[in-house]
This record gives C-alpha cells, structure tokens and sequence, in this order.
C-alpha cells in the first residue's frame, strides 16, 4: 500500500488517513507532498492524484484507490477484520461513527480560524462565537461518549479507534491556540496527544523543512 499525504505540520485530513493506517498494521509506504508550493498545481494533475482530484490524503492498494480519511478508514476496517476501529458494542458502534461523520462534514469555523499547525502554541485569546458554539459541541460529544463508553479507557470508547483519529486535530488545534475546553476534556487530550502515532507524526512534523506563511500565525 502507498498513503499519499500532505505536510505534517499542517494537513489535518492527512493526520486523520495516516493514523488510520497506522492503526491498521498493514505495511505501508508513505508519500509526503509540500502542499501550495510552487509545484503544486502541476503536481495534483499527476495519474497519482486525478482519483481525489489532487485532494490529500490518497491511499493506493495496488489497483485499489482510497480517498476521503473517512473512506479510507473504512476500507482499512474491512481490510483488517472488522475490529479494529469502531466499537464491538452496537449501541458505541453507532455513536462513534456518528461522532466521526458529524466531524467529517461539521466544525467549519473552527477549522477556516484555526487551522492545524502542529509547530506552534499560540498564548489565549478569546474565540469567536461560532468557534465557542462549535467548541461546546465538541466537548458535548466527548462528554457523551466518555461517560456512556469510555469506562476505564482513556480514549473516547475506551480504546483508541477511529472516532479519536477524526478528533485527533481538533485536539491540536486545541492546543495550539490555546482555546477553551471543559475540565474533563484535558486528560483526554493528553491522552490523543501521548498515544505514540500522535508523537511519531508530530515528531516529523518538527523536522519539515516546508513552512506556508498564511498558517504561521495566531488566527482569530
């Protein structure tokens, strides 16, 4: 297999297929594309690229094409038996992939006036208020799943699965900005950004050598 992926300081989406595969044990190759450079556009009309339309991240398995994070977490929990990423319990099942769906298609202010950057920790400032109402959602969710699914885990339904890897970046968003969270939430953040995969990617994300100005700075 080959993950086609964006900067690790700043592609959300690519954070969330990595650690999707990462999650699998399946061995697979892994290709970091500067996004915006110079090259950009010319490199996104590639054979590589035209399934997603030069969207990242792109998983290829042999003549398999993956795109979306969500899709590709899903054909990883095919390909690998079913177990390895929602809940067993039919009850968490349905509400971990409803909290990832709702994640996948919601939270547009607080990803357009915060975006990931994984390099940074900015000092507090108050948030506008669709980013609270979205954030205050958020921690509704995290409540949710905790006190119905979580038990003695340390992640959402107890286990690491697929439902934390699609919040992983709002937990750096969070910390990056330094944005307000319910008291709750702080042991379950620490936890998403100690899990090792976490520390792998942002430990690359370190070494990258690509910096994109307009992320390079403390947003709203």
């Amino acid at each position: 297999m080959k993950l086609v992926i964006g900067n690790k300081a700043y592609s959300s989406w690519s954070l969330r297929g990595w650690l999707a595969a990462r999650h699998s044990g399946l061995r697979f190759d892994e290709v970091v594309v500067p996004l915006y450079d110079e090259a950009w556009d010319q490199r996104r009309e590639g054979d590589e690229f035209a399934p997603s339309s030069g969207k990242v991240p792109i998983l290829w398995d042999d003549d398999v094409v993956v795109w979306d994070s969500l899709a590709i977490v899903e054909y990883l929990n095919e390909r690998t038996g079913d177990d390895r990423y929602w809940p067993s319990d039919p009850a968490a099942r349905a509400m971990a992939r409803s909290m990832a769906a709702e994640m996948h298609s919601s939270f547009a202010a607080l990803r357009r006036k915060h975006p990931m950057n994984v390099r940074q920790a900015y000092p507090p400032k108050r948030p506008d208020d669709d980013v609270l109402a979205e954030l205050s959602r958020i921690m509704e969710l995290w409540a949710q799943a905790r006190a119905r699914f979580g038990g003695d885990g340390d992640y959402l339904f107890g286990k690491w699965g697929a439902a934390d890897m699609m919040f992983a970046p709002v937990v750096t968003r969070i910390v990056t900005y330094s944005l307000p969270t319910a008291r709750f939430a702080a042991r379950y953040m620490q936890a998403v950004i100690e899990h090792p995969h976490m520390q792998d990617w942002i430990a690359s994300a370190q070494e990258e050598e690509w910096v994109l100005e307009q992320y390079e700075q403390p947003f709203a």
